[in-house]
């Protein structure tokens, strides 16, 4: 049993209270990144929304701080906080889709897994991250890049309305109609403004579609990316592929002497018509010499949990940075080969994702999503089970990212950044920092949700430029159709129309 410390919220609330001496208390109170350990006075299993009003004011009065469990994946560990209140939605993982409408609403414990499972059901999907378990508010809050990027936007871009719990216990609905500048800082600053209880989003037409998976030699990795870089710019916004950089994972198409050493990967999906599909990545086979590749049509939620076994695993130690790339310059390609021998675990991960097409296509002002202008967000994700290894790790992160920081633009995506990248949060927001401070201000002016990439709250008096109302242009009209880009190389080893391993 827990203390009577926390009587009264147990009172107005539906969902289970966990304190200190509770039998579920270690389980409620662990996160997903193992190097977190953080004891919270209490932990609140969400039910529903009346609970989070309730827990919103009860926290206020109490004068103890709040942390924000969606989906349960920041690697910083913001689901949590020392001697505080945490509201634990994993429990809160409904999607309700509406085919006719394509519309889809999703409660804040969804993961990309849950979502896509709703709505690959009706042939549809919207831009969610490489890992199924990732969480959907999370990403989303901070902008949410995916396979679909290219096509559809970003995360954020396809949001439609979101419902909110604000720092004084109020509850409101942010939408292009109302609260619209609450609307515009949602998309892209985080958790800043309130705990988000169910969010809205347009949904598109994915279903089956065209995988592809290459490794090369991390030692060729220059070469690879620069042919990677020109054959991703010229390919159709329907093409959503990555570059990484990983140990070898064990799997059947790769054979056994590289598991586990440096490789180079490209790895990605064709969305358009699947026959098409094939020869959009012919040119990708000639870039170096492919040690094992993999093409198949498949469900796109197939493609999305496919990594989950190496990089979406709970409890391993974690630590994480990232920035924003102008272009992927062979400088920077020259830096991440050089790094790729020291990659932690074949669950680490180093990868650059294309942010063009229709995220490009989206003014930098339209959300608070800001970095609009450039081509690449590189994210140097390492995990590792043992935790005498992490100083060791910790330090080859941070030297990688100086390095590469040098090609970088001043910010990084908010969410590969770790609690030490709070520093940066004027860069990373950019542009609209300032007009997100003023935001801040009106909704939380005592800056009680600060357990996040924190804003701080901007003086009083400070005005605010005006929000835009028109739309984001991605969500108005589709991308250029693929027929004015279709490529004419031959393949020269593996052959993508086999539709299995080679």
């Amino acid at each position: 049993m827990g203390s009577d410390r926390f009587d009264v919220l147990r009172e107005q609330v539906r969902g289970q209270v966990i304190e200190e001496g509770d039998a579920e208390y270690e389980a409620a109170r662990h996160v997903y990144n193992g190097m977190i350990d953080r004891r919270p006075a209490a932990v609140l299993q969400v039910s529903q929304v009346a609970d989070v009003l309730a827990a919103v004011r009860f926290a206020r009065g109490l004068g103890i701080e709040v942390a924000v469990r969606g989906g349960g994946h920041s690697a910083p560990g913001f689901g949590t906080v020392d001697d505080g209140l945490v509201l634990d939605f994993s429990a809160r993982r409904g999607v309700r889709v509406d085919p006719a409408a394509r519309l889809a609403r999703v409660e804040p414990g969804a993961t990309w897994a849950d979502y896509n499972h709703a709505t690959h059901a009706f042939g549809l999907a919207s831009t969610g991250g490489i890992i199924g378990s990732t969480g959907v508010a999370g990403l989303t809050l901070g902008g949410g890049i995916g396979y679909l990027s290219r096509k559809y936007g970003l995360s954020c871009d396809n949001l439609v309305s979101a419902d909110v719990v604000l720092a004084d216990g109020t509850f409101v609905t942010a939408s292009e109609a109302e609260n619209v500048d609450l609307f515009w800082a949602l998309r892209g600053g985080s958790g800043n403004f309130g705990v988000v209880t169910s969010m809205e989003f347009r949904l598109h037409p994915v279903d089956m579609v065209h995988v592809g998976i290459m490794f090369f030699d991390a030692a060729t990795g220059a070469e690879v990316g620069a042919a990677y870089r020109e054959w991703i710019a010229a390919e159709p916004d329907e093409m959503g592929a990555f570059l990484g950089f990983h140990q070898g994972p064990p799997v059947p198409f790769l054979p056994e002497e590289w598991h586990g050493k440096p490789v180079a990967v490209i790895a990605g999906m064709w969305t358009g018509d699947l026959d098409a599909g094939p020869a959009h990545w012919h040119p990708m086979l000639d870039a170096g010499q492919v040690l094992g590749s993999f093409f198949a049509p498949m469900p796109y939620p197939a493609l999305n949990i496919m990594f989950d076994g190496l990089s979406g695993v709970p409890g391993l130690q974690g630590y994480w940075k990232a920035d924003f790339l102008r272009t992927l310059s062979d400088d920077a390609l020259r830096t991440a080969v050089a790094y790729a021998p020291g990659i932690p675990s074949v669950h680490s991960a180093n990868h650059f994702y294309p942010i063009d097409g229709a995220v490009r296509r989206v003014a930098p002002e339209a959300t608070a999503f800001a970095y609009r202008d450039v081509d690449f967000a590189p994210v140097i994700a390492a995990q590792w089970p043992d935790p005498s290894e992490n100083d060791r790790n910790i330090a080859w992160v941070r030297e990688y990212w100086t390095a590469l920081h040098e090609f970088s633009e001043a910010g990084g995506y908010l969410n590969f950044q770790d609690a030490d990248d709070q520093a940066r949060i004027e860069d990373t927001l950019g542009s609209n920092y300032a007009r997100l401070a003023v935001l801040k201000a009106k909704y939380d002016p005592d800056n009680f949700f600060h357990v996040n990439q924190n804003i701080k709250p901007a003086p009083a008096g400070t005005a605010a430029a005006a929000v835009p109302a028109e739309r984001p242009a991605v969500l108005q009209a589709e991308a250029v159709p693929e027929e004015a880009h279709q490529p004419d190389t031959e393949p020269r080893t593996a052959n993508p129309a086999e539709g299995a391993a080679t």
